[in-house]
């Protein structure tokens, strides 16, 4: 029996290589699996021209999965400093990588980047349409934005961000509430602007069957953009959001139709008591399809600490329904991030997924951290190393102020908690003063 994506395989009860990977990897019945694909609150980003990729599933009952934004721009056009961090994220354990070049050897870079990658990876192509047409923004056609699409489709791409529910009727709200930062998006304001200088309607909105013919053809998921994802706590949760939440919602349903998987991504800025109405409010207008969001960042201040202000939005998000999560650099706002950049904001989100998992209940998260903590009792230092999220840092952090005891750590020597209470219930002396 043949079937064209991954949904319709869950749909007919065909058994994909892709599959059996997620369902391995998460310990999910395959039944389980499969019915949640097929109602569409699992996705398995699985592009049939990428070659490389290993699978992964975002969604319900899943484990949360971790993306990394990086590429070429007209400022940073280095595509070997942007392969290393390619590699330097492979290393460090993170499910998703999105490409989002915007000048220069885009297609070169896209094409090394699907090759060498096991994992999923996703665009935003109308970044790369005004270099790819070779036009200013007014002049692009529709034609010309479904031709750059394609290419990505062709190219290997997983999954897409388009911003398809920033329709004509969205933009108007737009216009006339008082946002404070307005569209922060980088693809909802292109549109955006495209729109305003043709008056016409969003493309992607106006001929989304033309969308999903290409992505039921090659197997590649929509990432329904959020174009009006507030870019500082003020707009949060304002109607431009909701209005562009509710059609994503009447998008995701169109999808179904076609057998195209879909998740939802969501905001953006937005105050810590916010964040679980609006998980709520996105699985119940887009029908619990998965939901991928960018932090959020629960304070505007701190520019160079972003990772931490994402970090704890995002693990608030996840608890509460998030399934995806984008990381945030220290470099949010200020620049491209470097390489140090990048692996701070892979451990802190990384971290915020760990303790949603732990707080969903996801199988097996809670068995790591008890066998970390096994390992602190009996003051087993290299197992607590070889159990460390990130081992070389804290070997690092051991090595550089050993104890005289071995058995402690330069805080507390032989006043350690752990090393006296060991002794004692094993029947022996302690003695602090030698």
């Amino acid at each position: 029996m043949s079937f064209t994506t991954q949904m319709d395989a869950a749909r007919k009860g065909i058994v994909t290589p892709q599959m059996q990977t997620v369902a391995a990897k998460e310990k999910v019945p395959m039944e389980d699996l499969m019915d949640r694909m097929a109602r569409g609150s699992v996705i398995i980003p699985a592009n049939k021209n990428h070659a490389s990729l290993q699978g992964e599933g975002v969604g319900e009952g899943l484990r949360i999965k971790v993306n990394v934004n990086l590429g070429i721009s007209k400022d940073c056009q280095d595509m070997e400093a942007e392969l290393d961090k390619v590699r330097t994220a492979l290393s460090m354990h993170i499910e998703a990588i999105m490409d989002l070049s915007c000048y220069g050897k885009t297609a070169p870079f896209r094409k090394r980047l699907v090759d060498m990658s096991p994992v999923m990876i996703g665009t935003v192509p109308v970044y790369d349409a005004v270099g790819f047409c070779d036009k200013n923004l007014r002049d692009i056609t529709v034609d010309d934005w479904f031709r750059v699409v394609e290419q990505h489709v062709v190219d290997g791409v997983d999954f897409l961000t388009i911003h398809a529910g920033l329709n004509r009727a969205t933009a108007e709200k737009i216009k006339k509430q008082q946002r404070i930062t307005n569209i922060v998006s980088r693809g909802g304001a292109l549109l955006f602007s495209w729109m305003e200088l043709n008056d016409a309607e969003n493309p992607f909105f106006q001929h989304y069957d033309r969308l999903l013919d290409l992505c039921e053809q090659h197997d590649v998921t929509l990432s329904l953009g959020d174009g009006c994802r507030p870019g500082c706590l003020h707009d949060a949760t304002d109607a431009s959001q909701v209005q562009e939440l509710i059609s994503l919602g009447e998008l995701t349903k169109r999808a179904w139709e076609r057998n195209v998987q879909v998740m939802i991504e969501g905001p953006g800025h937005m105050a810590m008591n916010e964040i679980p109405g609006n998980m709520m409010l996105e699985k119940r207008l887009c029908f619990g399809a998965p939901f991928y969001v960018l932090g959020p960042l629960v304070t505007d201040v701190a520019p160079g600490y972003d990772h931490i202000t994402a970090a704890i939005g995002g693990a608030i998000a996840a608890q509460h329904g998030a399934d995806f999560l984008c990381y945030v650099t220290p470099a949010e706002h200020l620049r491209l991030p470097s390489l140090d950049d990048l692996k701070e904001g892979i451990m802190a989100t990384r971290i915020a997924a760990h303790a949603a998992d732990i707080g969903r209940g996801i199988p097996g998260a809670r068995a790591w951290d008890d066998a970390m903590a096994k390992a602190r009792a009996d003051l087993d230092w290299e197992t607590m190393f070889q159990l460390a999220m990130d081992d070389k840092r804290a070997r690092e952090y051991r090595k550089s102020s050993m104890p005289e005891h071995q058995d402690s750590c330069s805080m507390c020597g032989k006043m350690c908690a752990v090393r006296n209470m060991n002794r004692i219930l094993a029947g022996k002396d302690i003695q602090l003063d030698d």
